[in-house]
């Protein structure tokens, strides 16, 4: 699962399947759409004006890539990245 935000158009979009898929949307409002992909499998999630649609407090601020499973809840916050190393 990759979850991604452009804070420059507002837009959230969450990746459940790695990999180009082929994809029909479903538009479910005109904020939200489905990416439905080969098998009715679903792809993604697209949020539009997600600031306004999920609240502003609930917009991460990274990218999450990779996770499989957490024993501990997850907590993000809107922070900005440090660099370590730097």
């Amino acid at each position: 699962m990759k979850i991604s935000y452009d804070p420059e158009i507002d837009a959230l979009y969450i990746r459940l399947l790695e990999g180009k898929q082929e994809c029909r949307s479903i538009r479910l409002s005109d904020e939200v759409a489905l990416n439905i992909g080969p098998g009715e499998k679903l792809v993604g999630i697209e949020i539009l004006d997600a600031r306004s649609v999920l609240g502003s407090d609930k917009m991460p601020s990274i990218e999450l890539e990779g996770l499989k499973s957490a024993s501990s809840p997850l907590l993000v916050r809107d922070k900005p990245t440090k660099k370590y190393g730097a």
